[in-house]
């Protein structure tokens, strides 16, 4: 008994979504591939491009911020090439949410979709909150003043005073997406296309200032603690450091992939949509932090505004206004790149029976999960007035590395998945898989696929699974090695440089395991390139920087995780349609037998024979 509770227990908990769903979507099908396009810059070029370059030039990388954001950037496409993939394979709502659900099972998939939530809606919170502190700076700090004075909130933790510009901007946004995607894509369009004209005119004005000496600045120049001078003042560990904070520059891509079910043409758009805003936001990047070294040594730098600093410091004052006005629409296209997905996981969640069911509710006015918008957009902005979000802004960053890592290797599974069809054929034909030899050896060439089968089977799926679980468990150890490299070069030994070697052989070892077995004939409009190399980088590069955050963020990331598993195992459970779905088709498979049994049972049992299978239309009808 207690070995088939544990069976039916995972089984429960790994049952997956089919990947073919015939339901009409409820959502209107209005968005572009430009609409598409324009919210992935929106939201991940936002306040980035105004704060990121200058920060990471002072503290980490010098003017070698450029290699640094390239190498971001080549991150960030290893993981919007996976995202591409399943956008054309999956164009539904919910993003890697729904990317696990059929794949890997419902409860991997129910944490991702918790995480997702966790992301959208501090990120949103930590935008508004943004806009409304640059806002109150811009105009003398009147708002901090008042309500510090009138409304203070001496609590630890919490914000000094409740941020109601904050709340009403929220609740403003929230009912701009909820009337209407199309609608609200709009708004952000325009904001978009008037943050990259601002980060143009940045980089055009910007050259007529740029001299090619504050990238060879002398040592004897370098004010002491800035490192030694000249284009990598920091070296090698301070380009990478940099990296990882750029990295996050590029966080916000993936709310492309949530709105897959308002896309017109979801497999073809999502994969240009996720490509072209990446390769957008890297020239942008780059075209900005080439223009602000050059102009002004990496050591002078502002890191909290250094785009208005460096014209001020030119004496371009009207370039320093444009630029804060860029500011300020690089943040609302922030916030409405943020918002936007939020409700569509909630949307996506519910839909399934893992989360409350009126949160998924469609507006028959608007085409748009209206109450479940509000709802979180009533929340998001109670975080944004209320509390201090400054100890909370890493936690955004777990469930981002987290889902990128789960979508990577979830395209890994779907590249090599059985296709049941085709086995039993080739199976039934006598052209087996190799799969019967049992001499010395054969483990191996089982592993390694040293048959030449060229047909996935459960075996060889179950294969890969296996080897990317395990891939994915040596990467959280690789990355403990990684990190001596990073912030003790000088001091690393030959004995590190063993251990370097030895534990890279088994990464390799799986990968090649991987690519070895037969691949799946589904045919795709975009396909990642490389695989099973590429998604294999992608999820070591992303437990790498999960493994560098704080040990505060993985305590409240597990306190997250806590409550979201108390919703699941209290309703989303009990309430998931995938079971609802086993338990029709276990009454209509138990009906059938009955149906067996009377037609078996002689001539007295005629009548309930003949009225079985009428019961049976009626039910499945």
């Amino acid at each position: 008994m207690p070995s088939w509770s544990v069976t039916n227990a995972f089984r429960v908990l790994t049952r997956k979504k089919p990947l073919e769903d015939s339901n009409e979507s409820k959502l209107a099908k209005v968005l572009s591939a430009f609409d598409l396009t324009a919210l992935g810059i929106g939201s991940t070029l936002g306040v980035g491009v105004y704060v990121l370059a200058g920060e990471v030039s002072k503290q980490y990388a010098g003017p070698a911020v450029v290699v640094s954001f390239l190498i971001a950037a080549i991150a960030s496409i290893f993981a919007g090439l996976c995202y591409a993939e399943f956008g054309a394979r999956v164009p539904k709502a919910g993003s890697a949410y729904i990317y696990s659900y059929v794949t890997i099972g419902e409860f991997i998939a129910f944490l991702i979709g918790w995480n997702l939530i966790l992301e959208y809606a501090i990120g949103s919170a930590s935008v508004v909150k943004g806009l409304s502190t640059y806002l109150d700076q811009l105009c003398g700090n009147p708002m901090s003043s008042f309500l510090g004075t009138h409304m203070p909130l001496n609590i630890e933790g919490m914000s000094a005073y409740p941020d109601l510009f904050a709340f009403v901007v929220t609740i403003l946004f929230s009912l701009a997406i909820a009337v209407g995607a199309k609608e609200s894509t709009r708004v952000n369009n325009v904001f978009t296309m008037l943050n990259l004209g601002v980060v143009l005119f940045v980089i055009i004005a910007g050259l007529f200032k740029v001299s090619r000496s504050n990238w060879s600045i002398p040592k004897s120049e370098v004010p002491e603690g800035y490192g030694d001078g000249g284009f990598m003042p920091y070296g090698v560990s301070g380009i990478i450091k940099g990296a990882a904070v750029c990295f996050y520059g590029f966080i916000g891509f993936d709310c492309i992939a949530t709105a897959g079910e308002e896309a017109k043409n979801p497999k073809k758009s999502i994969p240009f949509a996720v490509i072209v805003s990446l390769a957008m936001i890297f020239l942008a990047y780059f075209g900005v932090s080439t223009v602000l070294t050059m102009m002004l040594p990496y050591f002078e730098q502002d890191e909290k505004a250094p785009l208005p600093h460096v014209f001020r410091i030119n004496g371009w004052h009207v370039a320093e206004y444009v630029v804060s006005i860029g500011a300020m629409f690089g943040l609302c296209s922030s916030m409405m790149g943020a918002m936007f997905p939020l409700p569509r996981i909630v949307f996506a969640m519910s839909n399934d029976g893992l989360l409350f069911k009126f949160l998924g509710d469609i507006s028959e006015k608007y085409k748009t999960p209206f109450k479940g918008t509000m709802i979180t957009g009533l929340l998001t902005g109670i975080l944004a007035a209320v509390f201090n979000l400054s100890q909370l802004v890493n936690m955004m960053s777990i469930g981002t590395l987290l889902a990128y890592s789960m979508v990577a290797s979830c395209v890994l599974m779907l590249r090599y998945e059985v296709d049941d069809r085709r086995e039993s054929r080739i199976v039934a034909n006598g052209r087996a898989t190799g799969l019967e030899q049992d001499h010395p050896g054969a483990l191996w060439r089982r592993i390694f696929n040293l048959n030449g089968q060229t047909v996935p089977t459960k075996q060889t799926s179950r294969i890969v699974t296996y080897s990317v679980t395990l891939f994915s468990l040596w990467c959280m150890v690789f990355s403990q090695i990684l990190t001596k490299f990073e912030e003790d070069l000088a001091n690393v030994t030959s004995f590190d440089g063993i251990k370097l070697v030895l534990g890279t052989i088994p990464l390799a070892v799986l990968l090649l395991i991987i690519s070895r077995q037969p691949t799946s004939g589904v045919k795709l409009s975009f396909k990642v390139p490389l695989v099973p190399w590429l998604p294999g980088i992608s999820i070591l590069i992303n437990i790498y920087l999960m493994i560098k955050l704080d040990i505060l963020t993985w305590v409240r990331f597990s306190i997250w995780i806590a409550i979201g598993l108390t919703i699941f195992l209290a309703y989303g459970i009990r309430h998931s349609r995938l079971r609802q779905r086993e338990q029709r088709n276990n009454s209509i498979a138990m009906m059938r037998d009955c149906s067996n049994t009377a037609l078996l049972g002689g001539q007295e049992n005629s009548k309930y024979s003949n009225e079985v299978p009428l019961i049976l239309m009626h039910s499945t009808s």
